[in-house]
């Protein structure tokens, strides 16, 4: 991806966003160190869609029962230092 440095990009920001209108984002630097990236956006008013990530798991691996109740007495201990043992 293009890099403009700070000074470049306030002299020719017309063309830059000219160029990532049409497709070529560019990385605006400060310093060397990247900034902000300059993208396209949609052609119509509407945002672009959310992915969800919910339920992109779902059917690799199961959850015990008892998962909340796991290691109850372990967690009660290191809160209280009430030691069983």
């Amino acid at each position: 991806m293009k890099q403009v440095n700070m000074h470049e990009a306030k002299t020719h920001l017309s063309r830059l966003v000219e160029e990532a209108a049409a497709g070529q984002a560019f990385v605006i630097c400060k310093a060397g160190k990247p900034m902000v990236r300059v993208t396209s956006l949609a052609q119509s008013d509407e945002a672009a869609p959310v992915h969800s990530r919910l339920g992109m798991l779902r059917g690799q691996f199961s959850v015990p029962d008892d998962f909340d109740r796991m290691g109850q007495e372990e967690i009660a201990d290191l809160f209280e230092g009430i030691s069983q043992t």
